[in-house]
Protein backbone atom coordinates (compact mmCIF):
# COMPACT_ATOMS: atom_id res chain seq x y z
CA UNK A 1 0.00 0.00 0.00
CA UNK A 2 1.23 3.09 -0.78
CA UNK A 3 0.31 6.57 0.17
CA UNK A 4 0.89 9.75 -1.74
CA UNK A 5 0.61 13.55 -0.54
CA UNK A 6 0.04 16.09 -2.93
CA UNK A 7 -0.79 19.53 -2.65
CA UNK A 8 -1.58 22.81 -5.15
CA UNK A 9 -2.97 26.29 -5.18
CA UNK A 10 -5.48 28.52 -7.20
CA UNK A 11 -5.10 31.51 -8.45
CA UNK A 12 -8.85 32.99 -7.79
CA UNK A 13 -11.38 30.66 -6.80
CA UNK A 14 -13.21 29.71 -9.68
CA UNK A 15 -14.04 26.72 -11.54
CA UNK A 16 -12.23 26.62 -14.22
CA UNK A 17 -8.99 27.53 -12.14
CA UNK A 18 -10.23 24.59 -9.78
CA UNK A 19 -10.68 21.94 -12.53
CA UNK A 20 -6.82 23.26 -14.03
CA UNK A 21 -5.22 23.10 -11.21
CA UNK A 22 -6.67 18.99 -9.68
CA UNK A 23 -6.35 17.64 -12.84
CA UNK A 24 -2.61 18.89 -13.13
CA UNK A 25 -2.16 18.01 -9.72
CA UNK A 26 -3.23 14.45 -10.18
CA UNK A 27 -2.04 13.77 -13.42
CA UNK A 28 1.47 14.71 -12.20
CA UNK A 29 1.42 12.45 -9.27
CA UNK A 30 0.54 9.67 -11.91
CA UNK A 31 3.44 10.53 -13.89
CA UNK A 32 5.54 10.67 -10.87
CA UNK A 33 4.42 7.29 -9.30
CA UNK A 34 4.29 4.33 -11.58
CA UNK A 35 1.00 2.94 -12.31
CA UNK A 36 -0.92 5.14 -9.33
CA UNK A 37 -3.80 5.09 -12.10
CA UNK A 38 -4.24 1.76 -12.39
CA UNK A 39 -3.31 0.30 -8.75
CA UNK A 40 -5.24 3.37 -7.14
CA UNK A 41 -7.70 2.14 -4.49
CA UNK A 42 -8.83 5.98 -3.11
CA UNK A 43 -8.59 9.65 -3.70
CA UNK A 44 -9.56 11.71 -0.75
CA UNK A 45 -8.87 15.75 -1.13
CA UNK A 46 -9.59 18.82 1.22
CA UNK A 47 -9.27 22.34 0.68
CA UNK A 48 -9.12 25.60 1.95
CA UNK A 49 -12.44 27.58 3.47
CA UNK A 50 -11.71 30.14 1.12
CA UNK A 51 -12.31 27.50 -2.25
CA UNK A 52 -16.22 27.28 -2.62
CA UNK A 53 -17.33 27.81 -6.57
CA UNK A 54 -16.70 23.90 -7.06
CA UNK A 55 -15.79 20.75 -4.60
CA UNK A 56 -11.83 19.81 -5.40
CA UNK A 57 -12.87 16.24 -5.68
CA UNK A 58 -16.18 16.66 -8.67
CA UNK A 59 -13.34 18.18 -10.81
CA UNK A 60 -10.98 15.14 -10.06
CA UNK A 61 -13.30 12.98 -11.75
CA UNK A 62 -14.44 15.27 -14.80
CA UNK A 63 -10.48 14.74 -15.63
CA UNK A 64 -10.78 10.94 -15.44
CA UNK A 65 -9.60 9.62 -11.79
CA UNK A 66 -12.67 7.45 -10.79
CA UNK A 67 -11.40 6.55 -7.96
CA UNK A 68 -11.90 10.05 -6.11
CA UNK A 69 -14.63 9.55 -3.64
CA UNK A 70 -17.25 12.49 -4.28
CA UNK A 71 -16.32 14.36 -0.75
CA UNK A 72 -13.74 17.01 -0.17
CA UNK A 73 -13.26 18.26 3.44
CA UNK A 74 -12.98 21.77 4.07
CA UNK A 75 -10.02 22.20 6.10
CA UNK A 76 -10.46 24.77 9.53
CA UNK A 77 -9.22 28.69 9.14
CA UNK A 78 -5.71 28.67 10.64
CA UNK A 79 -3.81 32.43 10.81
CA UNK A 80 -0.76 32.52 8.27
CA UNK A 81 -2.02 29.36 6.43
CA UNK A 82 -1.61 29.05 3.05
CA UNK A 83 -4.67 30.36 0.45
CA UNK A 84 -6.52 28.69 -1.99
CA UNK A 85 -4.99 25.58 -1.38
CA UNK A 86 -6.07 22.08 -2.42
CA UNK A 87 -4.40 18.73 -0.61
CA UNK A 88 -4.99 15.32 -1.96
CA UNK A 89 -3.88 11.84 -0.53
CA UNK A 90 -3.68 8.98 -3.05
CA UNK A 91 -3.76 5.79 -1.44
CA UNK A 92 -2.48 2.93 -4.29
CA UNK A 93 -1.61 -0.62 -4.37
CA UNK A 94 2.15 -1.76 -4.95
CA UNK A 95 5.28 -0.90 -2.77
CA UNK A 96 7.08 1.15 -5.67
CA UNK A 97 8.89 4.35 -3.77
CA UNK A 98 6.46 7.24 -3.17
CA UNK A 99 7.04 10.59 -4.91
CA UNK A 100 4.91 13.58 -2.98
CA UNK A 101 3.88 16.16 -5.60
CA UNK A 102 3.50 20.19 -4.60
CA UNK A 103 3.11 22.39 -6.90
CA UNK A 104 2.48 26.18 -7.47
CA UNK A 105 2.16 27.76 -4.47
CA UNK A 106 2.20 24.78 -2.49
CA UNK A 107 6.13 23.86 -3.28
CA UNK A 108 7.00 25.97 -0.70
CA UNK A 109 4.92 23.50 2.00
CA UNK A 110 7.48 20.81 1.50
CA UNK A 111 10.74 22.75 0.46
CA UNK A 112 12.31 19.23 1.07
CA UNK A 113 11.21 18.28 -2.40
CA UNK A 114 11.14 21.38 -4.44
CA UNK A 115 13.48 24.51 -3.53
CA UNK A 116 12.89 28.49 -5.30
CA UNK A 117 14.57 31.57 -5.44
CA UNK A 118 12.92 35.00 -5.09
CA UNK A 119 15.32 37.90 -6.81
CA UNK A 120 14.05 41.29 -5.48
CA UNK A 121 16.46 43.86 -7.25
CA UNK A 122 16.31 47.92 -7.13
CA UNK A 123 18.27 50.96 -5.96
CA UNK A 124 19.20 51.68 -2.48
CA UNK A 125 16.78 53.05 0.38
CA UNK A 126 14.18 51.49 -2.13
CA UNK A 127 12.98 49.15 0.79
CA UNK A 128 13.92 46.20 -0.86
CA UNK A 129 16.21 44.52 2.51
CA UNK A 130 13.16 45.31 4.31
CA UNK A 131 10.54 43.31 2.13
CA UNK A 132 13.17 40.87 1.43
CA UNK A 133 13.37 39.87 5.28
CA UNK A 134 9.91 40.00 5.59
CA UNK A 135 8.94 37.96 2.58
CA UNK A 136 11.47 34.98 3.90
CA UNK A 137 9.84 35.32 7.37
CA UNK A 138 6.82 34.97 6.30
CA UNK A 139 7.52 31.97 3.78
CA UNK A 140 9.16 30.19 6.15
CA UNK A 141 12.49 30.55 3.77
CA UNK A 142 16.05 31.68 3.74
CA UNK A 143 17.00 35.43 3.67
CA UNK A 144 20.40 36.38 1.91
CA UNK A 145 21.39 39.51 2.09
CA UNK A 146 23.97 39.83 -0.55
CA UNK A 147 24.32 43.76 -0.29
CA UNK A 148 26.30 43.34 3.17
CA UNK A 149 28.67 40.97 1.31
CA UNK A 150 29.96 43.43 -0.89
CA UNK A 151 29.55 45.86 2.11
CA UNK A 152 31.98 43.39 3.61
CA UNK A 153 34.82 43.60 1.09
CA UNK A 154 34.29 47.40 1.44
CA UNK A 155 34.97 47.22 4.87
CA UNK A 156 37.84 44.98 4.64
CA UNK A 157 39.56 47.36 1.64
CA UNK A 158 39.06 50.41 3.93
CA UNK A 159 40.34 48.46 6.53
CA UNK A 160 43.54 47.54 4.57
CA UNK A 161 43.61 50.72 3.25
CA UNK A 162 43.06 49.31 -0.46
CA UNK A 163 42.37 51.69 -3.05
CA UNK A 164 39.32 51.00 -4.79
CA UNK A 165 40.44 52.07 -8.39
CA UNK A 166 43.15 49.35 -8.57
CA UNK A 167 41.66 46.18 -8.90
CA UNK A 168 44.57 43.85 -8.69
CA UNK A 169 45.34 45.23 -5.01
CA UNK A 170 41.46 44.30 -4.28
CA UNK A 171 41.91 40.94 -6.20
CA UNK A 172 44.63 40.43 -3.64
CA UNK A 173 43.36 41.30 -0.81
CA UNK A 174 40.09 38.56 -1.56
CA UNK A 175 42.76 36.18 -1.64
CA UNK A 176 43.02 36.46 2.08
CA UNK A 177 39.09 37.54 2.99
CA UNK A 178 37.73 35.50 5.70
CA UNK A 179 34.02 36.02 4.93
CA UNK A 180 30.80 34.19 6.54
CA UNK A 181 27.16 34.11 6.73
CA UNK A 182 25.49 33.06 9.88
CA UNK A 183 21.84 33.10 11.17
CA UNK A 184 21.11 33.27 14.71
CA UNK A 185 17.79 34.29 15.94
CA UNK A 186 16.09 34.46 12.88
CA UNK A 187 18.31 37.36 11.94
CA UNK A 188 21.71 37.44 9.43
CA UNK A 189 25.13 38.37 10.68
CA UNK A 190 27.84 39.12 8.83
CA UNK A 191 31.54 38.10 9.89
CA UNK A 192 34.41 39.38 8.58
CA UNK A 193 37.64 38.01 9.83
CA UNK A 194 36.12 36.47 12.83
CA UNK A 195 33.76 39.69 14.01
CA UNK A 196 30.42 40.20 13.43
CA UNK A 197 30.61 43.56 11.14
CA UNK A 198 26.14 43.75 10.61
CA UNK A 199 26.13 47.20 12.23
CA UNK A 200 29.65 48.36 11.26
CA UNK A 201 29.01 47.87 7.41
CA UNK A 202 25.86 50.02 7.43
CA UNK A 203 27.54 53.19 7.80
CA UNK A 204 27.16 55.42 5.16
CA UNK A 205 30.87 55.92 4.20
CA UNK A 206 31.08 51.88 3.67
CA UNK A 207 27.77 52.30 1.54
CA UNK A 208 29.81 54.24 -0.70
CA UNK A 209 32.60 52.04 -1.07
CA UNK A 210 30.65 49.27 -1.48
CA UNK A 211 28.84 50.56 -4.36
CA UNK A 212 32.60 51.36 -5.70
CA UNK A 213 33.85 47.78 -5.17
CA UNK A 214 30.97 45.50 -6.22
CA UNK A 215 31.85 47.22 -9.97
CA UNK A 216 34.97 45.22 -9.76
CA UNK A 217 34.69 42.19 -11.73
CA UNK A 218 37.27 40.18 -9.42
CA UNK A 219 34.64 40.76 -6.56
CA UNK A 220 31.42 39.88 -8.38
CA UNK A 221 32.80 36.76 -9.44
CA UNK A 222 33.87 35.74 -6.10
CA UNK A 223 30.42 37.27 -4.23
CA UNK A 224 28.24 35.46 -7.74
CA UNK A 225 30.19 32.10 -6.54
CA UNK A 226 29.10 32.24 -2.78
CA UNK A 227 25.33 33.48 -3.67
CA UNK A 228 24.54 30.69 -6.39
CA UNK A 229 26.28 28.09 -4.20
CA UNK A 230 23.40 29.09 -1.19
CA UNK A 231 20.90 29.58 -3.75
CA UNK A 232 21.27 26.04 -4.76
CA UNK A 233 21.06 24.47 -1.43
CA UNK A 234 17.86 25.73 -0.15
CA UNK A 235 14.76 28.28 -0.94
CA UNK A 236 15.66 31.44 -0.34
CA UNK A 237 15.23 35.15 -0.99
CA UNK A 238 17.58 37.27 -2.53
CA UNK A 239 18.03 41.00 -3.09
CA UNK A 240 20.63 43.27 -4.82
CA UNK A 241 20.97 45.16 -8.07
CA UNK A 242 21.54 42.03 -10.60
CA UNK A 243 20.35 39.29 -8.65
CA UNK A 244 17.56 38.52 -11.70
CA UNK A 245 20.13 39.75 -14.21
CA UNK A 246 23.38 37.77 -13.72
CA UNK A 247 23.04 36.03 -10.38
CA UNK A 248 20.44 33.95 -10.40
CA UNK A 249 18.58 34.87 -14.24
CA UNK A 250 16.38 31.20 -14.16
CA UNK A 251 14.63 32.41 -10.40
CA UNK A 252 11.49 31.77 -11.23
CA UNK A 253 10.13 34.59 -9.23
CA UNK A 254 11.76 38.18 -10.11
CA UNK A 255 10.60 41.73 -8.58
CA UNK A 256 12.34 45.33 -9.12
CA UNK A 257 11.63 47.19 -6.05
CA UNK A 258 12.05 51.50 -6.37
CA UNK A 259 11.21 54.26 -5.03
CA UNK A 260 11.47 58.12 -5.36
CA UNK A 261 15.18 60.12 -4.95
CA UNK A 262 13.19 61.92 -2.30
CA UNK A 263 11.61 59.02 -0.52
CA UNK A 264 14.38 56.80 -0.62
CA UNK A 265 16.83 59.73 0.62
CA UNK A 266 13.89 60.22 3.94
CA UNK A 267 13.87 56.44 4.38
CA UNK A 268 17.94 56.49 4.87
CA UNK A 269 17.95 59.65 6.63
CA UNK A 270 15.40 58.15 9.37
CA UNK A 271 17.03 55.13 9.42
CA UNK A 272 20.39 56.68 10.01
CA UNK A 273 19.09 58.81 12.66
CA UNK A 274 17.75 56.31 14.49
CA UNK A 275 20.89 54.81 14.94
CA UNK A 276 22.39 57.45 16.43
CA UNK A 277 24.01 59.04 13.42
CA UNK A 278 24.56 62.50 11.91
CA UNK A 279 23.87 63.26 8.68
CA UNK A 280 22.39 66.15 6.26
CA UNK A 281 19.45 65.41 4.39
CA UNK A 282 20.28 66.79 1.19
CA UNK A 283 24.01 65.79 1.16
CA UNK A 284 22.06 62.44 1.64
CA UNK A 285 20.06 62.75 -1.71
CA UNK A 286 23.09 63.73 -4.19
CA UNK A 287 24.66 60.32 -2.67
CA UNK A 288 22.07 57.96 -3.39
CA UNK A 289 21.59 60.06 -6.82
CA UNK A 290 25.73 59.47 -7.45
CA UNK A 291 24.95 56.24 -6.13
CA UNK A 292 22.37 55.68 -8.47
CA UNK A 293 24.32 56.72 -11.28
CA UNK A 294 27.46 54.80 -10.15
CA UNK A 295 25.00 51.46 -10.15
CA UNK A 296 23.13 52.09 -13.63
CA UNK A 297 26.21 52.97 -15.24
CA UNK A 298 29.29 50.52 -14.27
CA UNK A 299 30.37 48.29 -17.21
CA UNK A 300 29.91 44.62 -14.79
CA UNK A 301 26.21 43.93 -14.06
CA UNK A 302 24.61 47.23 -13.83
CA UNK A 303 21.81 48.03 -12.13
CA UNK A 304 18.47 47.16 -14.38
CA UNK A 305 15.34 45.97 -13.95
CA UNK A 306 15.55 42.10 -15.90
CA UNK A 307 12.70 42.09 -18.77
CA UNK A 308 10.77 39.55 -16.97
CA UNK A 309 10.69 41.42 -13.59
CA UNK A 310 7.63 42.87 -12.19
CA UNK A 311 8.15 46.39 -11.32
CA UNK A 312 6.83 47.68 -7.73
CA UNK A 313 7.33 51.05 -6.84
CA UNK A 314 7.33 51.40 -3.42
CA UNK A 315 7.11 55.35 -2.74
CA UNK A 316 3.39 55.32 -2.05
CA UNK A 317 2.87 51.52 -0.06
CA UNK A 318 3.37 50.39 3.62
CA UNK A 319 6.38 47.80 3.50
CA UNK A 320 2.79 45.52 4.15
CA UNK A 321 1.30 46.44 1.42
CA UNK A 322 4.45 46.02 -0.70
CA UNK A 323 4.36 42.20 0.46
CA UNK A 324 1.32 41.59 0.19
CA UNK A 325 1.35 42.56 -3.60
CA UNK A 326 4.62 40.69 -4.02
CA UNK A 327 3.02 37.54 -2.08
CA UNK A 328 -0.50 37.82 -4.29
CA UNK A 329 1.87 38.28 -8.08
CA UNK A 330 3.80 35.02 -6.60
CA UNK A 331 0.82 33.38 -6.08
CA UNK A 332 -0.44 34.43 -9.44
CA UNK A 333 2.21 33.17 -10.92
CA UNK A 334 2.64 29.60 -9.96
Amino acid sequence: MRAIRGATTVREDSPQEIREAVAELLKEIAARNASVQESCISILLSNTADIRSLYPAKAAREAGFSGCALFSAQEPSIDGALPLCIRVLVLAEGDAPVRHVYLRGAANLRKDLSRYSIALDGPSGSGKSTVAKRLARELDILYLDTGAMYRACACKASEAGVDLSDESAVEAMLASLDLRIEYRGGAQHTILDGRDVSEEIRRPEVSMAASKISALGCVRKKMVEMQRKIASEQSCVLDGRDIGTAVLPDAPFKFFVTASVPVRARRRYDELRAKGYTVDYDALEKEIEERDRNDASRAISPLRRAEDAVLVDTSDMSIDEVVAFIRRRIQEKV
